[in-house]
């Protein structure tokens, strides 16, 4: 803080009302004409003396009822920061840190769902989907990751161990949802221009890939961590993997960065085949691949940013600096959120499946209680009752405990077209052999 020149701006203002409290300079603020009787709050200084204080308190003066100011302001509200002292925390950290944990939660909760509604429903077991679920398994492994590292960072700083054990596994978790994400990508790019070699690539390479290699880079980045010492200085209650390094943290974000980028290469030549050889194309497997190619516009800059954003960000402390850490935080934390949304709360898949199986379980009801009749209504809103199908109460019966399709027979038909270099799309549906449903224990 600088005295003198706040001082040149607490300069004596005319007092219109006689009797009044005059503006007057205590050294550390500038208080304003008030009137007699009233007590005058205004936030706390900022700085003093070299040290932060937190300006989210008050400090208060009160203005006597014969126009003259009390002997000394109350500064009793105004703590210096220490964000090494639990008891008097920076504001905008604790903010930040609720931020956080919101968003971890609602997509914890949201990803959850969706992968129980990929996992329970069989009609939905296909490639397309069980890479989809590993996807959001990622992120909710990281979530859960980071609630637990947040939460237990004091005991974590004391037991070295577990400290490593925790910062290695949000790592990789965190760079699970690159891979997984390009993964994604790589696939939709195989259905809509490499069709041909599609057939080629299992699903035991698409798992390779998503979770194989960035166990690989991380421990190479444990390698690295452990035989390079870390030029930093370190107290001895402190975690030295928690410590960021200029150097080794590159072993891990530099892939992320690049996986990101090939991810834009697939999805620009994604969205030119569609644009231009299936412009004129409307059968339900090309909407589909629009969708999805919508889903991947969405999401990979959406992940590309915030990652960015981890890695840039205002060097000096201050209001700007707070919103920027809010609006990081919101843009992490609900990543996961947005995965689950895209993926499977707005799929036209999912949501057929819902009704289909609804359908089913209503006629079976229906045929339990013998209530066989159904009620219509007419265009004037006037109930009219007929007779159930036969067909459906008969499938109800012949299929019970059995999980249908749900996918109508547009979408499983094959279809044909020429993406310009020779090749063919074909069906994706869920029942295409080639996309063979995993063994369940892998989703």
């Amino acid at each position: 803080m600088n005295i003198t020149s706040t001082n040149n701006t607490c300069l004596p203002e005319k007092v219109l009302n006689p009797g009044w409290c005059p503006s007057h300079w205590d050294l550390l603020l500038c208080w304003r004409t008030s009137k007699p009787g009233a007590v005058v709050y205004q936030a706390c200084f900022d700085e003093l003396n070299g040290m932060r204080y937190d300006t989210s308190q008050n400090a208060s003066r009160r203005c006597k009822l014969n126009g003259v100011w009390e002997n000394s302001s109350d500064y009793m509200n105004c703590r210096p920061l220490d964000t090494n002292n639990p008891l008097y925390p920076d504001p905008s950290i604790v903010y930040t840190s609720y931020f956080y944990y919101g968003g971890y939660t609602i997509s914890l909760v949201a990803l959850v769902a969706a992968v129980s509604i990929f996992v329970y429903f069989k009609d939905l077991r296909c490639l397309r989907n069980t890479i989809h679920t590993n996807l959001m398994c990622t992120y909710i492994l990281s979530d859960f990751t980071w609630i637990l590292t947040s939460t237990l960072q004091e005991w974590l700083s004391a037991s070295n161990n577990a400290c490593v054990l925790f910062t290695f596994s949000l790592h990789y978790f965190v760079l699970t949802n690159f891979f997984w994400m390009f993964v994604e990508g790589l696939y939709l790019y195989i259905l809509v221009v490499e069709t041909f070699t599609r057939e080629n690539i299992k699903l035991r390479v698409y798992m390779f890939i998503g979770w194989g290699f960035p166990l690989v880079i991380m421990i190479v980045w444990g390698v690295s961590k452990i035989i390079t010492p870390i030029e930093v200085e370190e107290r001895s209650d402190s975690c030295s993997w928690m410590t960021p390094h200029p150097v080794h943290d590159w072993i891990y974000q530099g892939p992320a960065i690049i996986v990101l980028i090939v991810n834009l290469v697939f999805l620009s030549k994604i969205m030119w085949v569609l644009i231009t050889k299936l412009r004129s194309a409307n059968s339900a497997e090309t909407q589909q691949y629009r969708k999805a190619s919508k889903a991947l516009l969405v999401l990979i800059p959406l992940l590309g940013v915030t990652y960015i954003l981890t890695m840039v960000g205002p060097t000096e402390s201050g209001t700007y600096a707070n919103y920027y850490s809010y609006g990081r935080a919101t843009l992490l934390s609900m990543q996961g959120f947005m995965v689950a949304i895209f993926y499977c709360f707005v799929n036209s898949e999912v949501k057929n499946t819902f009704k289909h199986h609804f359908i089913r379980w209503n006629d079976a009801r229906n045929l339990r209680t013998g209530g066989s009749r159904r009620f219509t209504y007419s265009k004037d809103w006037s109930p009219n009752t007929r007779l159930a199908r036969p067909s459906i109460i008969a499938d109800t019966v012949m299929n019970k405990g059995k999980r249908a399709s749900t996918v109508s027979s547009s979408t499983t038909m094959t279809f044909i077209v020429s993406n310009g270099s020779g090749g063919v799309l074909l069906s994706n549906a869920c029942q295409n052999r080639m996309l063979n449903a995993p063994p369940e224990n892998l989703v």
